[in-house]
């Protein structure tokens, strides 16, 4: 990965350097707060019902809806009202969400080697 300081090292100016974080700014932003990734990762073992959903999560109702419809804004996330009494509402990935699947993987991979290096810093005390 390209760092700032090394693209001013090439002689490039500021605009490159926004050019390179623009992305990644974007990415952030649809993915930012603590329940977007834990939604996708739920979803991705199946389409869910709201309630189990919250459930499965432990989150607020509230913030499940507001998280939910801001995935389904960014098409990552799809919602199916049935026509039951009462009515029922299933949430699923979209295929677009499927993309993500290996940033997902990476930052499980980085999360699980920095957890072990934190632990192994907690016994060294």
């Amino acid at each position: 990965m390209v760092k700032c300081d090394e693209v001013r090292d090439m002689t490039h100016d500021q605009e490159q350097c926004s050019k390179q974080l623009m992305p990644v700014r974007d990415a952030l932003d649809v993915l930012n707060g603590k329940w977007k990734i834990p939604i996708i990762i739920a979803l991705s073992y199946g389409n869910i019902r709201f309630k189990e959903l919250h459930r499965q999560i432990s989150i607020s109702p509230k913030m499940l809806s507001k998280e939910l419809k801001d995935l389904e804004g960014h098409q990552l996330v799809q919602r199916t009202v049935y026509d039951t009494i009462p009515v029922s509402v299933e949430y699923a990935l979209t295929p677009y969400a499927k993309t993500l699947q290996n940033v997902i993987g990476a930052l499980h991979e980085w999360g699980s080697q920095h957890r072990k290096k934190m632990m192994k810093k907690e016994v060294s005390r």
